[in-house]
């Protein structure tokens, strides 16, 4: 890879964690702070209150307040992906995770790009910190393979209690809801687990473990470092029963006005600029009060749920962070919270789905009464109206490479992180318009904690960290990390995307774009409503070979539109109702 100039998206954050290389663990050392990486599902980058969210979050906005945040950090558009980057540091494709298992393989795809499992040119932050002397425990979503050689066991974590599948139930009946599949998978410490406890719910059970796994290494010196990865607020959406009246009522007035009002925030904070106008939303979704009064109160129960899922998250979050602090371990542990891609569209409701999925949808989950969403056995999606809601100003959602899919919440707290952003109006730094990507966290965990990543490991030689350290920007230096001819590509499923300082390049497939490339100024037109092609087109033709170079460096496959992995319009269907 070396004469590929990549960018990592920079931004405005707080700091975190590193690795090392000996096989030997070296004697405990007390200066080395612990690092928790903590991932949400499919949230989107408003959907916190510090965002400019309704949702309440304190804990997250706390976090937040005593850190830094991001406003221009970027992930893949699906969770694999994003996952191989956040514990490797290197791009997704590289590593064999072009995309995950249940987007189907088109036919030829025999790249390494496309094995769907994490390769061994990389090495998980786990293994590095392990090797350096930390203790490691993960807990949550896994979708880096299924092989004995790629479960979390064999990948650097002492301890580890892992979902494998991509979508599940919340609860302990470990229903999977990837047709085909009557049972989800889950492994602890390597083994599979044969059934879950009969008051199981993924949120608080994930918390548990890793408040269990750090509980039983304390006391020896060691630092530590954990990754929870949740799986809410995923689909099917699920929280226990005492939180599910928390939003009643609150979302009456529509997906129109939550959006509106979610952007007017976002202002004030200085979140976006005072003159960017949001994406309108898809023509396919009516406006909110068009649709029938039956109609309105379904998807006003839809968000309160949604709403009272992040919630629950964040609550235990507060939970995990209150032990940390009354064990005397919080001031000196680096935080890393993101969420994996833009908020989830889909709405399968009602079972409004490809025949051929249907009857496994009504067996595997037959709860479809509206007074049991939310509980077990049902299965509820919040739909693609409120994911726009989730993703303002931005244009489009999880599963494509528009900035709702990949433009992301991000918050970093604790040592090495020595200022916050401030968060209103003209005391907002510029910063906040430079970029920061996913493999920029690895580098600069690495650096905090003092840890040099070797080039091989295990005698296999590694590929280089793509990101840069954030090192300085943590410290309080509000200066761009990546120049103005640094680049960031991005595909999945057919889409092509390319970043370069204030430009991007876009090819979206149908329904949500032409199949052709456009050219937008993103700094200034975020929700990618006007295409400079024909005004600029000496900048569209050299981001257009930076693509192409991109593609064949970095092994991508020629996927068409409509092949079996192309469509987005397979994953979600673009209906309010």
């Amino acid at each position: 890879m070396e004469g590929i100039h990549r960018t990592a998206p920079v931004l405005l954050l707080a700091g975190l964690l590193a690795g090392c290389l000996a096989p030997a663990a070296p004697e405990p050392s007390g200066d080395r702070p612990n690092v928790l990486i903590i991932v949400a599902d499919d949230l989107g980058y408003s959907d916190l209150g510090v965002y400019g969210s309704e949702i309440e979050t304190p804990t997250l906005d706390a976090l937040a307040e005593a850190g830094l945040i991001a406003t221009s950090f970027y992930v893949a558009p699906d969770g694999g992906p994003t996952q191989a980057m956040v514990l490797t540091g290197v791009e997704h494709h590289l590593v064999g995770m072009a995309n995950v298992r249940r987007w189907k393989a088109a036919a030829g795809l025999n790249k390494p790009a496309y094995d769907q499992r994490l390769n061994d040119r990389a090495v998980t932050l786990a293994s590095l910190l392990a090797a350096a002397g930390y203790h490691t425990c993960m807990a949550g979503r896994w979708e880096l393979g299924d092989e004995p050689a790629n479960l979390p066991a064999q990948r650097g974590f002492e301890r580890s209690f892992a979902l494998h599948d991509g979508a599940a139930s919340h609860w302990g009946d470990m229903r999977s809801a990837i047709p085909g599949r009557e049972r989800a998978r889950y492994t602890r410490d390597g083994q599979d687990v044969a059934e879950l406890p009969p008051d199981y719910f993924s949120t608080r059970a994930f918390t548990d473990f890793v408040i269990e796994s750090l509980g039983v290494s304390r006391g020896d010196g060691r630092p530590f470092f954990a990754y929870l990865s949740f799986q809410a607020p995923h689909s099917p959406l699920a929280v226990p029963e005492d939180w599910r009246e928390r939003y009643a009522g609150r979302y009456a007035e529509g997906y129109d006005a939550i959006r509106g009002a979610r952007l007017l925030r976002m202002k004030r904070k200085g979140l976006v600029r005072e003159d960017v106008r949001a994406y309108p939303g898809l023509p396919t979704i009516p406006f909110w009060s068009d649709l029938p009064e039956a109609v309105q109160k379904t998807q006003a129960r839809k968000m309160e749920l949604y709403a009272a899922v992040v919630s629950n998250l964040d609550f235990h979050v507060g939970r995990l962070l209150d032990q940390l602090r009354e064990w005397g371990e919080l001031d000196d542990t680096l935080v890393v919270f993101l969420s994996d891609n833009g908020a989830n569209p889909s709405d399968r409701g009602a079972f409004g789905m490809q025949p051929r999925d249907r009857a496994f949808y009504v067996d595997q989950f037959p709860a479809t009464d509206p007074a049991q969403w939310g509980g077990p056995g049902s299965f509820l999606e919040v739909g693609p109206a409120w994911a726009q809601v989730s993703t303002v100003p931005f244009r489009l959602f999880k599963g494509t490479l528009a900035e709702g899919g990949i433009r992301v919440p991000l918050i970093l707290s604790g040592p090495g992180v020595r200022t916050r952003l401030a968060l209103s109006g003209a005391q907002r730094r510029p910063a906040a318009e430079a970029l920061l990507h996913v493999t920029d966290l690895v580098p600069t965990l690495l650096e905090l904690v003092g840890v040099e990543r070797p080039a091989a490991w295990q005698g296999r030689p590694l590929l280089p960290l793509e990101g840069r350290s954030l090192v300085p920007l943590l410290a309080g230096e509000f200066g761009a990390r990546h120049g103005p001819h640094d680049w960031l590509g991005f595909e999945l499923g057919g889409q092509k995307a390319l970043r370069r300082g204030s430009w991007k390049l876009l090819w979206l497939t149908p329904p949500f774009g032409t199949g052709a490339w456009n050219l937008y100024r993103i700094d200034r037109d975020p929700a990618e409503l006007y295409d400079r092609s024909e005004r600029n087109p000496d900048e569209k033709a050299e981001l257009l070979s930076l693509w192409q170079e991109y593609a064949r460096s970095y092994g991508l496959a020629a996927v068409q539109p409509d092949a079996p992995n192309g469509a987005v319009a397979q994953k979600s269907s673009p209906s309010a109702r």
